[in-house]
């Protein structure tokens, strides 16, 4: 134990001769220490290590000046808080600044120097040595720059819980605290800048882009996260490549290859300066000038590729640029820097040979110019004018990583200061107890910067979330070549906000932007050339869904902007027009009353109304007339009213259909035809009886009295009113309108059952039916009554018309439907009236001498005899048969020869008796016959 505690004397003495890290730094010794890491350099020279010898340390190269000014900015924080009054008064802040030379290596050598001192100091050696010169432990550091060396160092500082504070780093997988326990940063995530350059790639709508990310913990995720949003935007990557500093030519060479044969013009980088400057020059010795790239934080404002000899390539370029702030005092601060003056600071002296290209005096590059190792230059004083020359470090018009880099310092000077004046009991430590400001330690540091919330010199507030991340505010750039001196100038053309209202997070000044650092007109960046109005995009085998063919859009749909992924189908009332960009309100079509169809048929229903208004009027004026009373005058009346009502009914199938036309149109035509169908199928069944009849008894007079026939009429019109009732109780009719026709929308009434309409017409094709049996077998009544044969040519032409009805309606539609029912009306409704009643109205009124009594019973009498003389012969011809089979064949029987003759001039029209004559072979016997008025009457 003695023995290792005399080690750790040794090894903390030789600290203090040799303080172990990087040669090479920026430091001033205070109360409280803070570290920094800052990219001084952009990278270390490429040196194989064979290990013959003792490997030496990679030199840096290429030194950078915005690094540079943000190490600057720090000291210049620490040097404002120290000669504050109000913030940590009486307590001073050293520093001790590393260069991290931008790569893992370089950093961790001088994070292993900040935990090395943390250990050693940790060991209270002051009772065992007297160590004037002791430097006290790194309580936060500021760094690292990029996300991978940031990574790194996290791992590192996380074992001891020493907070890190990164000014730069925003890769996502930093903000899992479960791997990275003492990180923070004052700078977004890329979990934010990811959906940011999605949302520009959607707002200038491309959907066929190339993206180059960073071999490394910076572009890897960030890219990664990139692809999942453009996935959700349905935004195709062409070419998803990696890129890094330290390829080589052959690498470069392909990969811009990739790029120059890609129709992608939009080129999405992820990555660092370093990273991107390979690429860049490679493009520019091509001279490929038809590119826009879309650049991220690490490299949008970057001085390795905003230079005047690259804008040819990169002018043009949208870049996402952290928020801007101001830094009072630091603009003469930066002026006055000087090597004597900054004696504290070793990078001055590199950074004045470096700006002004000269060698300082005991400068080891003016040594190695002197052995030809480098280039020569010529000796500089070390006072001439820093701002007479140009340069980056200079460059504080847009200071971004110089503020978060003061935002850092402050954050742990504000975290101390908490600590400072905590007051017991209020604490945030072991049973709300404080730390104590000269004893402080790193964890303790670490836990107050997570509960900090305080407002900076600027009236911002100051938060760090769950994750240790601050708000995503992006500033949006676009790089011009300035009109002056042909430099590059970062135009400010809008802003991106994570935490703002959805619709209001990106804000584009698209009249400030200049494509390609001349053109006012968006670049075309899309696999497919844009499909107009009326079209729709259509997939294409084999190839990405931002590749595509357009393709019109269907009958009835619609698409009235470009680029449309699918077509709109019409609303049910409309159709689309030829182009198919826009709909049109479809033609509404019924029956009209207005058009010629409609008005043809309204004329012939009207006509039939009028002549069967006429019949009737005949009808009543010679009601007293034979032919009008052997045709049963009363049920001739009902007969004729059932035909107004049959050609009335087809008018209601004329215009616009409603719900109360519906419900009416059909019951209204099925009790009117059943209604006049068993009138004719009364008055033609009573007829035949009354012919048929031998004798006419007083019970077929009773039984074919008026009152019976009007009662079978009614109860035969009854069970059609009963169909009709079922009907519309169970399914009424109702206004329909149909959709289906392109163009077109038919109102038409959906009948609510086709089952009860089939019974409906079926049941007067069945009284049809039955009429026409009986009106049939009265053919032959006398001439007088000759209407049975004419009610039979009705009944064909009323079974004719129905037969074709049901075809033709079931095979049309819209107004069609319509008009074929009533034509179908109006045909059998004319039949019936001019089958049954044009004759009689043509004897009526042109063949008066036919409308009288005695014709009337001159061929009633004929029809008689006619009977008798077949019942006698029937009767003979039976008693010939008798006798023969009785007396056998012993003798002859002559023959008999009966012949009936009647004459109109064997009728006495004085007498008003019609006497024929029966002749049976050789006498003749004569018979009179006598109808009374009256009884005929009672009779027919």
């Amino acid at each position: 134990m003695r023995l290792y505690l005399y080690y750790l004397i040794a090894l903390g003495s030789s600290y203090v001769t040799s303080t172990y890290g990087p040669h090479q730094r920026a430091q001033m010794t205070g109360d409280i220490l803070l570290g920094g890491l800052f990219p001084i350099h952009f990278g270390v020279a490429s040196k194989d290590q064979d290990l013959a010898a003792r490997p030496e340390s990679t030199q840096c190269v290429r030194f950078n000046f915005r690094g540079f000014r943000w190490l600057q900015a720090m000291i210049f924080a620490i040097d404002e808080i120290n000669n504050s009054s109000t913030l940590l008064p009486n307590i001073t802040l050293g520093y001790r600044i590393f260069d991290t030379c931008n790569t893992v290596s370089k950093a961790l050598e001088a994070t292993l120097s900040f935990v090395a001192q943390n250990k050693i100091d940790s060991l209270n050696l002051d009772e065992f040595c007297n160590c004037t010169d002791h430097i006290p432990s790194t309580i936060a550091v500021v760094g690292a720059t990029g996300s991978t060396v940031s990574t790194a160092v996290a791992n590192l500082l996380g074992l001891f819980y020493i907070p890190q504070i990164s000014y730069a780093s925003s890769s996502r997988l930093l903000s899992n605290k479960n791997q990275y326990k003492s990180f923070m940063r004052t700078i977004p995530t890329d979990e934010y800048q990811a959906t940011a350059m999605a949302d520009i790639i959607e707002y200038f709508q491309w959907n066929w882009v190339i993206a180059v990310a960073s071999d490394d913990d910076y572009g890897r995720p960030g890219i990664e996260k990139f692809e999942k949003e453009m996935e959700e935007r349905d935004i195709c990557i062409h070419l998803n490549e990696l890129i890094s500093q330290y390829f080589v030519d052959h690498e470069i060479k392909a990969l811009a290859d990739r790029i120059e044969n890609s129709s992608a013009k939009v080129i999405v980088v992820f990555a660092s300066g370093p990273d991107v400057e390979p690429l860049v020059k490679e493009m520019v010795r091509r001279n490929v000038t038809d590119r826009i790239w879309l650049a991220s934080e690490a490299w949008a404002s970057s001085s390795l590729i905003a230079k005047p000899e690259y804008l040819d390539v990169v002018a043009g370029t949208i870049g996402f640029a952290l928020r801007g702030g101001h830094i009072p005092g630091f603009r003469e601060f930066l002026q006055h820097v000087q090597p004597k003056r900054d004696s504290h600071n070793e990078f001055v002296r590199e950074f004045w040979e470096e700006t002004f290209n000269c060698y300082l005096e005991d400068s080891p590059r003016l040594r190695e110019s002197e052995n030809g190792s480098t280039t020569f230059r010529p000796l500089c004083t070390g006072e001439e004018d820093i701002t007479s020359v140009e340069t980056p470090y200079l460059d504080y018009k847009h200071l971004r990583i110089s503020y978060n880099v003061y935002v850092a310092v402050y954050s742990i000077a504000q975290a101390l200061q908490d600590i400072l004046t905590c007051t017991p009991g209020r604490g945030l430590f072991a049973n709300n107890s404080c730390a104590d400001i000269k004893k402080v330690e790193a964890w303790q540091v670490l836990k107050q910067l997570r509960h900090l919330n305080y407002t900076n010199s600027m009236g911002e507030k100051m938060h760090f979330d769950e994750n240790a991340d601050l708000a995503a505010n992006y500033t949006i750039i676009n790089w011009h070549r300035s009109t002056e001196d042909g430099s590059v100038i970062f135009e400010e053309v809008g802003f991106y906000s994570m935490h703002a209202k959805r619709g209001a997070k990106l804000s584009i000044d698209k009249t400030k932007i200049l494509w390609n650092g001349h053109s006012s007109e968006v670049p075309f960046s899309n696999c497919s050339e844009e499909c107009d109005p009326g079209t729709r995009k259509g997939l294409i085998d084999s190839m990405p869904t931002c590749c595509f063919e357009c393709t019109e859009c269907s009958d009835g749909e619609y698409s009235n902007h470009k680029d449309a992924s699918v077509c709109t189908k019409c609303p049910n009332n409309s159709w689309s027009n030829g182009n198919h960009t826009f709909c049109f309100l479809k033609e509404i079509e019924f029956l009209s009353w207005t058009e010629p169809f409609g008005i043809a048929l309204a004329i012939c229903a009207v006509l039939g109304v009028v002549l069967t208004a006429f019949v009737m009027g005949v009808f009543v004026k010679f009601r007293n007339t034979p032919i009008v009373k052997a045709t049963n005058r009363e049920l001739s009346y009902v007969l004729l009213f059932s035909l107004v009502c049959c050609f009335s009914s087809s008018l209601i199938f004329i215009g616009e259909p409603q719900n109360w036309t519906c419900r009416l149109r059909q019951p209204a035509f099925g009790v009117s035809f059943v209604l006049c169908i068993s009138c004719i199928l009364v008055k033609t069944n009573r007829v035949l009886l009354v012919f048929e009849a031998k004798i006419p008894t007083s019970l077929h007079r009773k039984w074919w009295g008026l009152n019976l026939q009007f009662l079978l009429v009614f109860l035969c019109t009854f069970v059609q009113v009963v169909i009709c009732v079922v009907w519309l109780y169970n399914a009424p009719p109702s206004s329909y309108r149909n959709y289906d026709i392109d163009e077109i929308i038919f109102i038409t009434c959906n009948e609510g059952s086709v089952m009860a309409l089939g019974f409906l017409i079926g049941y007067t094709c069945l009284l049809a039916a039955i009429c026409f049996f009986f009106a049939f077998k009265s053919r032959k009544l006398p001439e007088n009554f000759t209407e049975a044969k004419f009610i039979t040519f009705s009944m064909l032409i009323f079974f004719i018309v129905w037969l074709s009805f049901f075809p033709a309606y079931f095979s049309t539609y819209g107004k069609f439907v319509s008009a074929v029912e009533v034509i179908a009306i109006l045909a059998s409704s004319f039949g019936l009236l001019a089958c049954i009643f044009f004759n009689k109205v043509y004897i009526i009124l042109f063949k008066p001498s036919r409308n009288t009594i005695e014709e009337v019973r001159c061929s009633t009498a004929a029809h008689a005899f006619k009977v008798a003389a077949k019942a006698t012969l029937k009767h003979s011809t039976a008693s010939k048969k008798k006798s023969n089979s009785i007396g056998g064949s012993s003798g002859s029987t002559p023959s008999s020869s009966i012949s009936l003759k009647t004459n109109s001039n064997d009728c006495d029209q004085s007498s008003g008796k019609h006497r024929p004559r029966v002749s049976f072979g050789s006498g003749t016997v004569t018979l009179s016959l006598s109808f009374e008025e009256s009884r005929r009457s009672s009779l027919m």
